[in-house]
């Protein structure tokens, strides 16, 4: 007796492979048996004629470390979309651990009066006894390891302070965190050396970690800031992944070329990849740096002055006279979108067979980009269905079973029998992102169902259940609900 079978789908089952006909079992949380399941008896049968059937979507580049623990209502911005699992605490950026009332820009980007973990298990644990939405896997931060451990972030650590951190990361992976990421763009980690890194994440070849790489710099000096990247990577001996890899300012604009090239070459010798968005405007803190880069800047929230959320820095410099830096300054700590990208690069990183999709949204804004809501369905109605740039199940194959594999996600992101039932339905013809830069939380058309853990998580948009997610702990830790 299986728990529900989906029938009559086309299966396209995240390995890349083209897809077949068939009927999907699954019982007590497991995928049992794929293929003519008709004469079975279940206790439930969903229909999905006409639909396509895949694994649930992996969000590799979240920052979702608090919005996991917020009960949501209605629609969920990751299971509407037909995410099944995230990776949390990207960029240098991590809930946990640390305690203060106080984050620096950019670990604000959580909020301010979540930081209550004096330990990465504390926050685990935590986890753990939400109603989790989606499975997650978690990420320490090294920015938010130097705010713990240094009193003054403009110079590199000590011997001394690297040990600590190195000794902080080496109990998270034993508590269950999968890996490190960095920020070396962002003011906190901004005067950390590459050999800091190296000595802070020391323990994460013995324990199975990776990690992750907000690179220093995204626009004129991308190739020694990759260059820095890859050797960290090769020093720590472990699996790298380039945070977000794209190109920003007009002069970078079609260098996508050069680097994807670079990171080709480096593949050959050392387990490197990259995830994406597919979008043309970046969101994080706002800088005054960043605006001579962009061609318009939205402000996504600002401590200072809230209600000009959703503003563009340009008309807000011409009502008050100022220069946009100075309207920037003037509104700090604040978030901010930046249209700084060409969208031929875009479609080209996108496109790579190197490349993963994550959506780097920031739920915690006020006006937040629309890939919070919206990347996964973008992916697949206007990348894939309107402008043909690779097939459909190339497309999945880059939001699951690539994915899975690269963050030693073990049973899933592929249907296969005894994999964990991770399952989206979707319209192929009408999947659509609704989310826009006016009406970012917009909910997306085509998703019918999705599947956590093999309970009906999601039904047209609507969350059911709220709470069939649970923690991935890796290779280090034990694996209570993996």
């Amino acid at each position: 007796m299986f728990d529900c079978i989906i029938e009559g789908g086309e299966l396209i089952d995240g390995t890349g492979a083209a897809r077949v006909r068939a009927d999907l079992g699954m019982s007590r949380g497991k995928i049992l048996s794929i293929g003519d399941l008709s004469a079975e008896p279940a206790r439930e049968r969903v229909s999905a004629h006409g639909r396509i059937v895949a694994p649930g979507f992996i969000d590799v580049h979240t920052h979702d470390d608090r919005l996991l623990l917020t009960p949501t209502a209605g629609a969920h911005p990751k299971l509407s979309q037909g995410v099944t699992t995230v990776v949390s605490g990207n960029c240098g950026v991590s809930l946990a651990p640390l305690q203060t009332r106080h984050p620096p820009p950019p670990l604000d980007i959580l909020g301010t009066d979540g930081w209550i973990y004096p330990s990465f298990a504390a926050y685990l644990d935590a986890l753990e006894q939400s109603a989790l939405a989606v499975n997650v896997a978690c990420l320490v931060g090294h920015s938010t390891l130097r705010v713990k451990h240094m009193a003054d972030l403009g110079r590199p650590a000590t011997p001394d302070e690297s040990a600590a951190m190195a000794a902080e990361l080496a109990s998270a992976l034993a508590a269950g965190a999968i890996g490190l990421s960095t920020g070396l763009y962002y003011p906190p980690a901004k005067a950390a050396t590459a050999e800091e890194v190296v000595a802070v994440g020391a323990q994460l070849k013995a324990a199975g970690g990776i990690v992750t790489m907000h690179i220093r710099d995204e626009g004129d000096a991308i190739d020694e800031a990759l260059r820095e990247a890859l050797h960290i990577g090769r020093e720590l001996g472990v699996d790298t992944v380039i945070s977000h890899h794209k190109l920003v300012g007009t002069a970078n604009h079609g260098r996508s070329v050069q680097t994807l090239a670079m990171l080709e070459q480096a593949a050959r010798g050392q387990a490197v990849c990259f995830d994406c968005y597919p979008y043309n405007a970046s969101s994080t803190m706002l800088l005054p740096s960043r605006v001579k880069q962009s061609s318009d800047v939205l402000v996504t929230w600002s401590q200072p002055e809230p209600g000009v959320a959703g503003r563009s820095l340009k008309d807000l410099a011409r009502e008050r006279n100022q220069t946009e830096e100075e309207v920037a300054r003037a509104l700090q700590p604040a978030g901010a979108i930046y249209f700084a990208m060409s969208e031929d690069d875009v479609g080209r990183i996108l496109s790579h067979p190197m490349a993963m999709v994550g959506s780097d949204g920031l739920a915690h804004d006020v006006r937040p980009h629309p890939r919070l809501w919206g990347t996964f369905p973008r992916v697949l109605g206007h990348y894939v269905r309107e402008r043909k740039l690779f097939s459909l199940e190339a497309a999945i194959y880059k939001m699951t079973g690539l994915s899975a594999r690269r963050f030693g996600l073990a049973g899933r992101g592929i249907l296969s029998p005894g994999n964990h039932a991770d399952i989206v339905i979707f319209d192929e013809y009408r999947v659509t992102a609704n989310a826009s830069y006016e009406h970012p939380t917009e909910v997306s058309s085509g998703i019918d169902a999705v599947f956590v853990n093999g309970r009906l998580a999601c039904r047209d948009g609507l969350s059911v259940n709220v709470d069939a997610g649970r923690v991935l702990r890796g290779k280090g830790g034990v694996r209570k609900n993996g």
